[in-house]
């Protein structure tokens, strides 16, 4: 048995979007999830202060204020997973890139297929930006908060992205 003082707490709060609800999830230091829910859950007692940040910046994105977020994250995945958040996270607001591109800046071609089961398990969805990757022929392809979501999270940042100007 693990005595509790080497247990690390979690904490919880919910917040409601124009997407639905997102449950919050972190502990002391770090987010560590968003999850999202049909229903708000249950908040902790205690609120960190890295869940009121995650809140207020979320909430500042969703009112098309927000184009990056600064927050301390701690996704749990494997080492490949990891190295895959890292390129996605790296996607900038209102653009996308394809699974293909993702796996090719990971290091191999052949990796498409482990990028797409990567981003899927991305417990930091919005702030991982995974609803920026698409495939290749430029469909919106699965997501875990649904299809509906990942096109309103796209067409939001359209609306808010700085227009691009032509050298030409």
């Amino acid at each position: 048995m693990i005595p509790d003082f080497f247990m690390q707490n979690n904490y919880s709060i919910t917040i409601s979007t124009p997407i639905g609800f997102l449950n919050l999830i972190s502990d002391s230091e770090a987010l560590l999830k968003v999850v999202f829910a049909e229903n708000p859950g249950q908040p902790s007692g205690f609120q960190p202060d890295i869940l009121k940040e995650t809140a207020k910046q979320l909430n500042e994105y969703f009112a098309g204020n927000r184009k990056e977020f600064d927050l301390n994250i701690n996704p749990e995945g494997t080492q490949f997973q990891s190295k895959i958040w890292k390129l996605v996270k790296n996607v900038p607001f209102g653009e996308t890139t394809t699974y293909l591109d993702i796996a090719l800046k990971s290091g191999s071609v052949k990796n498409t297929r482990a990028v797409g089961l990567a981003n899927g398990r991305n417990p930091i969805p919005i702030i991982i930006p995974c609803h920026r990757i698409i495939g290749s022929n430029g469909k919106l392809t699965g997501y875990a908060g649904g299809t509906d979501r990942k096109k309103w999270l796209l067409t939001h940042e359209l609306k808010y992205a700085a227009p691009v100007s032509k050298l030409f």
